[in-house]
């Protein structure tokens, strides 16, 4: 698989990546034989980004992908991610981000991390003191590259003024558009796009169901894109894409990849799924490439993203 360069610091990194929150977390009982081996069957296949949270099982998920990549793990891109406490609430004091890491090299059995991401903006602690901590970390050989997730233009500007950024994470798929007001802040510092959820939490595979019909866990029965009203317009967009899809000879989930990484150089998705042989067909629409008939008719059926909003409450991220 062809990689992609992340930031101006030397981060590089295979064209689409794994995403390995749904393998503890949010999508019904989690599976870690499962896990492994999808993580694995990437890590076969090229893929070689890994993303995990302490948020995701607390310490769980970071244990699996540590087991799933041991054998390997001087080939891949491992990211973690720090700032939330059990209660949802956010910690990204100093002190805190040091605790955090070093629980997390515990958990991955690992001597460094290679991207540590601010998991959710703290609005008590200045993003430069955030900044400064981490790259007192990348001094100490303990992390090599910092990246935030779900922040705004002023707040990834006073952070890259004072530790270099090289990555940002934030939805972005067919379905959810609204970060592409963050592409000239980026452009102009020289900083990479990772899409977590690129194919729509998976509503984009067509295999959705209506809320209400998945595991209690799931967090899908609370989405507002499965409920009743935009459950139904998101089923008609996606059969729409898949048709479209057809005449490619591709899966409607290779089509949305495709399109992602068509939008900009670097943009690296990071999906996720608990099975190799989904794993086989999201590294394939690395290799697709996209007319612009293609591009304009995917524009055509969903011209300004899905239908729903992103949480349930309209409760968008706050981006400054």
């Amino acid at each position: 698989m062809h990689s992609r360069t992340l930031g101006t610091q030397g981060l590089t990194v295979s064209a689409i990546g794994y995403g390995s929150m749904g393998i503890s977390m949010a999508y019904g009982p989690g599976d870690e034989t499962e896990g492994i081996a999808a993580i694995r069957r990437a890590h076969d296949l090229g893929v070689t980004f890994f993303d995990t949270a302490e948020l995701y099982g607390w310490g769980e998920n970071e244990r699996v992908v540590g087991r799933a990549v041991a054998g390997f793990r001087d080939e891949v891109v491992i990211a973690t991610k720090f700032g939330f406490t059990r209660d949802f609430g956010f910690d990204s004091r100093p002190v805190h981000i040091r605790e955090v890491v070093d629980a997390s090299l515990r958990n991955l059995r690992v001597d460094h991390i290679d991207v540590l991401y601010q998991h959710r903006v703290d609005p008590e602690v200045p993003i430069e003191d955030v900044a400064g901590a981490v790259g007192e970390l990348v001094h100490a050989g303990k992390v090599k590259y910092l990246g935030l997730s779900e922040a705004g233009p002023r707040t990834i500007a006073r952070a890259h003024a004072v530790h270099p950024v090289s990555v940002l994470q934030t939805e972005y798929s067919l379905f959810e558009r609204d970060v592409e007001k963050l592409f000239p802040t980026l452009e102009e510092l020289g900083i990479g796009f990772v899409a977590y959820s690129p194919l729509g939490r998976g509503f984009i595979t067509g295999t959705a169901k209506p809320a209400g019909q998945y595991d209690l866990t799931d967090y899908r029965n609370v989405d507002p894109r499965w409920q009743p009203g935009n459950f139904e317009r998101n089923v008609d967009a996606v059969a729409r894409l898949a048709d479209l899809a057809s005449t490619m000879d591709i899966t409607v989930s290779q089509l949305a990849l495709a399109w992602l990484l068509h939008q900009r150089d670097y943009i690296v998705p990071i999906p996720g799924t608990r099975s190799p042989v989904r794993v086989e067909e999201n590294a394939g629409a690395a290799e697709i490439t996209l007319t612009e008939a293609d591009l304009e008719a995917i524009h055509a059926i969903l011209p300004h993203g899905g239908f729903g909003p992103r949480y349930e409450g309209h409760s968008l991220p706050m981006w400054e």
